[in-house]
């Protein structure tokens, strides 16, 4: 447990950098919004392009890592969703909510922490956790908030969703790495080169515009969020790792990896949506802020745990 909270510590590190440099105002917002796209559309997107480029789609497509970790995720999903509306609370507060207790900060956290503590094998699993949440949990969250105002579900809302997909990078290095897979060429030593620079910067870069994002969150509503927080680092690991080792059995490291991805804490794109639907913009900020501040012990915890599973 200590050693692998050494481990984390200098990732946690980097986010209370960018914290402090994003509090005292040495980071703008518009820092930070630059540095974030450079990590989202550059950095990370070279990351997944160069690892998927080395694996086959049958890789990727294990069905009881699929069914194991869709079903963990939905079944806290539905959990939160359901106290929310027991609070009286609408479909689209209802699904801001569940989105917070259900999904992760996989891309700017997972991919890098998780590579330094298990191994950049853990990238090809973290790539499919990343899938499912962007395919059908954050379309679900577009089709639940845009069809509870309108009332219906209109072509128009699936245009939307589809078009999201579409124009994600971190989508698109996926099928562009594993299309270049499926040629059976090694990439071109200039190629690999660039993109192995590129995803080196992907760590800090991440690690970094994560604490500057946080300096402009606060922690207002706190029951919410420490329930929402709850959710998200302790029942979500929980109900994934149910699934995982006992309903749909999934060899040990693959199941390691998405216990792990699963204990991460509240995705920080989240708040973009809030922000955009106008939908409890505060409570998602005081969830991320809570639950990446808890994640210091909990993250680490989850981690020493299923580090003895693999043999």
């Amino acid at each position: 447990m200590i050693e692998i909270l050494f481990q984390t510590l200098p990732f946690f590190a980097i986010i209370g950098l960018g914290y402090g440099a994003g509090r005292t105002g040495f980071f703008s917002e518009g820092a930070t919004a630059a540095l974030t796209k450079f990590v989202f559309y550059f950095a990370l997107s070279a990351m997944l392009f160069r690892f998927s480029a080395t694996l086959s789609l049958g890789d990727l497509l294990d069905r009881n890592f699929i069914l194991a970790y869709l079903a963990g995720t939905t079944a806290v999903y539905v959990i939160v969703a359901v106290v929310a509306l027991l609070r009286r609370r609408g479909v689209a507060e209802a699904a801001i909510e569940a989105q917070c207790g259900a999904i992760g900060n996989t891309g700017f956290l997972g991919l890098p922490l998780l590579a330094a503590l298990m191994g950049e094998q853990s990238i090809g699993h973290n790539m499919v956790v990343l899938s499912i949440d962007l395919i059908v949990f954050s379309s679900l969250i577009v089709i639940l908030v845009t069809g509870s105002r309108e009332g219906q579900l209109s072509p128009r809302i699936l245009v939307t969703v589809g078009l999201g997909l579409v124009k994600n990078p971190m989508i698109v290095s996926i099928v562009l790495g594993l299309a270049w897979s499926s040629t059976s060429q090694p990439l071109p030593r200039p190629l690999d080169d660039l993109l192995q620079t590129l995803g080196a910067a992907a760590t800090p870069g991440a690690l970094f515009a994560i604490g500057a994002s946080l300096a402009s969150k606060s922690a207002e509503r706190f029951a919410v969020a420490g329930w929402l927080s709850f959710a998200k680092l302790i029942l979500h690991p929980a109900c994934v790792a149910v699934a995982a080792l006992w309903i749909w059995p999934v060899e040990p490291y693959a199941a390691a990896v998405m216990i792990a991805a699963a204990s991460l804490p509240v995705a920080g794109n989240i708040y973009m949506l809030a922000q955009h639907y106008g939908v409890a913009p505060a409570r998602v900020s005081a969830s991320i802020l809570i639950s990446t501040a808890l994640s210091i012990v909990t993250v680490t915890t989850v981690i020493a745990w299923v580090t003895t599973m693999v043999p």
